[in-house]
C-alpha cells in the first residue's frame, strides 16, 4: 500500500471527526498553592526546632501491651530504609534511657534529646522505655512514647529494637536530616551532574 493510499484511507476514516474547540489554556507554570488541608497538616506537624513539650499530651495515649512490637513509618520513607532500621543495620549514634522517669520528665527528655541529636546530625538513635510489665496500667510509658514520636514531624520512622538491644522495651528511631545536611547532599548531587 502506498503512502498516498494510506493518507486517503486515514482522511476517509477521520471525515466525521470534529476538532475540539478550546480557546483557553490552563497555565500550570505559576507557584503551587497548598490546599487548606495541606496547610492544616503543616501547622499540626511539630518540628523539633520549634516544639514546646506541651503539644505532646500527657492526658491520653492508645495503650499497647508490654510485649507488643511497635512499628511506625511516615509516608515517603523507603521500604528498604525501614527494613534496615527494623533489622538494626544502622549504627546507633545516641541512646536515651527513660527508666524511672515520670511521664512529664520523659516527654521533656525525649524532645531535648531529639533536638540535640538533630543539631549534631545524629540520625539513628535508640530510646529505651521499658516494657512496663509492672506499671499500672501496663506499658504506660511505652504507649505514650510511641504516640509522642508519631506526633513529631522530624521522626521518620521507628521500630522495636532487636532482643539484645532491649527488644519490645526499646525503639530504634530515625530522624530527618538537618537543614545543613540536606543542603550538603543537594550540592553533592548537583556537582555530580555537572
Amino acid at each position: 500500500m502506498s503512502d498516498k493510499n494510506e493518507f486517503e484511507l486515514f482522511r476517509e476514516m477521520m471525515s466525521d471527526v470534529a476538532p475540539i474547540e478550546q480557546d483557553t489554556v490552563e497555565d500550570l507554570t505559576g507557584p503551587h498553592q497548598p490546599t487548606d488541608a495541606q496547610l492544616a497538616r503543616q501547622q499540626a506537624a511539630q518540628k523539633l526546632a520549634q516544639s514546646a513539650p506541651e503539644y505532646l499530651s500527657l492526658d491520653y495515649a492508645t495503650m499497647v501491651k508490654p510485649e507488643d512490637v511497635m512499628a511506625y513509618k511516615r509516608d515517603g520513607v523507603q521500604e528498604g530504609v525501614f527494613r534496615k532500621l527494623r533489622l538494626g543495620k544502622y549504627d546507633i549514634n545516641a541512646r536515651l534511657d527513660l527508666h524511672k522517669m515520670s511521664l512529664e520528665k520523659a516527654r521533656d527528655e525525649i524532645l531535648r534529646f531529639l533536638k540535640q541529636c538533630q543539631r549534631m546530625d545524629v540520625r539513628t538513635v535508640i530510646i529505651v522505655h521499658g516494657k512496663g510489665e509492672r506499671s499500672n496500667p501496663p506499658a504506660m510509658m511505652k504507649s505514650y512514647v510511641c504516640q509522642w514520636l508519631q506526633q513529631i514531624s522530624d521522626v521518620l520512622c521507628f521500630h522495636s529494637a532487636l532482643r539484645h538491644q532491649g527488644g519490645s522495651g526499646a525503639l530504634y528511631v530515625m530522624l530527618k536530616k538537618s537543614q545543613d545536611k540536606k543542603l550538603e547532599t543537594r550540592e553533592r548531587h548537583l556537582n555530580h551532574r555537572a
